[in-house]
């Protein structure tokens, strides 16, 4: 029954896709809850470990990798129900927007740890 699925926004539209593009949609979704799990783990592990690094660097470093990891989280699901609710429309889907951001993010974390080393 479509009218009890969540979010009604997604499933209460259009035609119902081919169910290999939706499990496509939902893996894709999970990964990108893998990203964010990884990237917060970063972020925890930088600040409570030990490590000889520039403490405020540090602390500015774990703060970005969690703030990326809150990203990565919201926009896995924001990502998901725009690809299922275009494949429900017979609409083409967006491309990539995350990349950028991520990497981004990532490298000025990794810059910050690197020049908090050498101070």
């Amino acid at each position: 029954m479509t009218s009890r699925r969540f979010p009604r926004s997604v499933y209460g539209v259009g035609d119902e896709p081919d169910p290999r593009f939706s499990l496509a949609n939902e893996r894709t979704f999970l990964a990108w809850i893998r990203t964010s799990l990884g990237l917060l783990a970063v972020g925890v592990a930088i600040e409570a470990l030990k490590l000889d690094i520039d403490p405020v660097l540090r602390f500015i470093a774990a703060l970005i990798f969690v703030v990326l990891a809150v990203i990565a989280g919201v926009h896995a699901w924001f990502s998901w129900a725009r690809h299922e609710k275009a494949m429900r429309l017979n609409r083409a889907l967006s491309g990539p927007s995350m990349g950028v951001v991520l990497v981004l993010g990532v490298v000025l974390a990794t810059l910050l740890l690197v020049v908090g080393m050498l101070l």
